[in-house]
């Protein structure tokens, strides 16, 4: 049995702990990353957003094809097979690995492939994959970085050739003609907007009463309405009872006496952090009911010299959130000053068209009784939008009716996930400069997108005109308003 040291281990090697290592080892630190798959990417590359955003794109251009008149007049639509836009995606799969395994090799980082388990507060044991050869690794700090699974309740057999997970449905081999979508959260979502732009029959069923209950209102309400456009049927505040499958179809029984069938169902109904083969027992760190970890604002968890980030601590699981919390996890190791501000951190949720937002609601603006007004800006009305036909979509911006301090940004439409970080810049400067001043004192190319701030910021002042305070410089703020 083999024996090294490290000063930081990290364990898995997706967005968080590749975040983290490559930091450490630019500091100078000797660092081990151990990753359980045969390759580099976590789950995040090989099981989450990257297969699931590559299929989405290949579907939305589908989408794009057969609905322009321009494509109608020198062809007939085309329809493509799931297995077809799988493809697509595992080509963007096999160019992630190889650039992020040049990552490692360039900051020198120890790659080890295997499983690995606490034997004490300062070692694990690694099972390599190759040769099941045993390694007795001590570090003097370690970071989790394990991300999650799907939940798989132990009644339904997802050995099942037709009953899938959000993982298990990437080595689906066939286009079914109807799928049941279980759970309508940010995934649910997402692949039942791919089943629809693929012409399957969608059934997504919702344990709450709407969906995705943390977004603006408005906003879910447009992508519920989208859903039904598309023929998506939505089944609110239903829950399974029972799931029977045969070699054609899946019949699901919901507690209200519903019985839904169709060719296949994928479920999507929670996520567990990879926690259960850790040998947390021996480190005296306990994960709770969902395989999830506890950390303090430093990511540091019982153990101050262990830390965890990424899915495995729980929200906003989101891959951008872990990349940020793995370096700030590492500047901590070094000693650094470190300061992750999650109540900033962007949603971005890929359902066609997409939907982006930072900041506060309208429900917790009002909940907190803070006095705000709302700059709108529609897609159909923005010269850039008409040009590439993608006319569906809106522009929020929420502010403080006295102060005009941007207080969130909320977007649905083509690009909404690159249009959101604008305002998301805006919403961190200090004084005046967070304000909508800047959307209005300030040129936009044209035509673009992101006119879109300008004339949603115009549209917000034209409501608050009447009550803007007098020592407010209307010329130095560069505000215009309309007749």
């Amino acid at each position: 049995m083999s024996s090294l040291h490290f000063d930081v281990v990290i364990i898995g090697a997706g967005p968080g702990g590749e975040a983290a290592a490559i930091n450490l080892a630019q500091h100078g630190k000797r660092v081990a990353m151990i990753e359980n798959r045969t390759h580099v990417g976590g789950g995040c590359t090989h099981s989450g957003t990257i297969p699931s955003k590559a299929l989405r794109h290949s579907v939305r251009r589908t989408i794009q094809f057969n609905t322009d008149p321009m494509f109608r007049s020198i062809g007939e639509p085309r329809i493509f097979t799931f297995q077809e836009v799988l493809d697509r995606a595992e080509k963007t799969i096999h160019e992630q690995v190889d650039i992020r395994t040049d990552f490692y090799a360039y900051n020198r980082i120890n790659l080890i492939f295997g499983h690995a388990r606490f034997v004490d507060k300062n070692t694990v044991s690694v099972i390599t994959n190759k040769g099941a050869k045993e390694l007795h690794i001590s570090a003097d700090h370690f970071v989790i970085a394990v991300g999650s699974h799907p939940y798989r309740p132990p009644d339904i057999d997802f050995s099942h050739p037709r009953i899938y997970c959000s993982d298990s449905i990437l080595k689906m081999k066939y286009t079914p003609r109807s799928v049941i979508v279980y759970g309508a959260g940010v995934i649910g979502c997402e692949y039942a907007s791919i089943f629809a732009g693929l012409g399957v029959r969608v059934d997504l069923v919702n344990g709450r009463d709407r969906l995705l209950s943390f977004l603006d209102d408005e906003i879910a309400d447009a992508l519920g309405y989208e859903f039904r456009r598309n023929g998506v049927r939505l089944r609110h505040n239903e829950e399974y009872q029972q799931v029977e499958a045969t070699d054609d179809y899946v019949t699901l029984s919901l507690k209200s006496g519903k019985l839904i069938s169709a060719n296949a169902l994928l479920w999507c109904n929670g996520r567990t952090g990879n926690t259960q083969s850790l040998g947390l027992e021996n480190i005296d760190v306990e994960a709770d009911g969902r395989g999830q970890l506890k950390v303090d604002e430093c990511f540091r968890t019982k153990l101050k010299h262990i830390y965890a980030v990424g899915d495995v601590i729980g929200w906003p699981s989101l891959a951008s959130a872990s990349y940020d919390q793995g370096r700030a996890a590492s500047l901590d190791i070094l000693g650094k000053v470190s300061y992750w501000d999650g109540q900033q951190v962007p949603t971005g949720i890929y359902t066609i068209p997409e939907i982006s937002s930072v900041g506060r609601t309208e429900r917790e603006l009002t909940a907190a009784k803070i006095p705000y007004e709302v700059g709108q800006a529609h897609f159909k009305d923005i010269a850039r939008a008409q040009i590439t036909g993608e006319y569906l979509g809106m522009l929020k911006i929420l502010f403080h009716s006295e102060t005009l301090e941007i207080l969130g940004i909320h977007c649905f439409g083509d690009q909404a996930a690159e249009i959101v970080h604008i305002g998301q810049a805006i919403m961190s400067q200090k004084g005046e400069s967070n304000t909508l001043k800047y959307f209005t004192g300030h040129t936009f190319n044209y035509p673009t997108m992101a006119e879109a701030y300008r004339v949603a910021a115009l549209d917000g002042l034209n409501r608050v005109r009447h009550r803007i305070p007098d020592k407010w410089d209307m010329v130095s703020a560069g505000i215009e308003f309309s007749k």
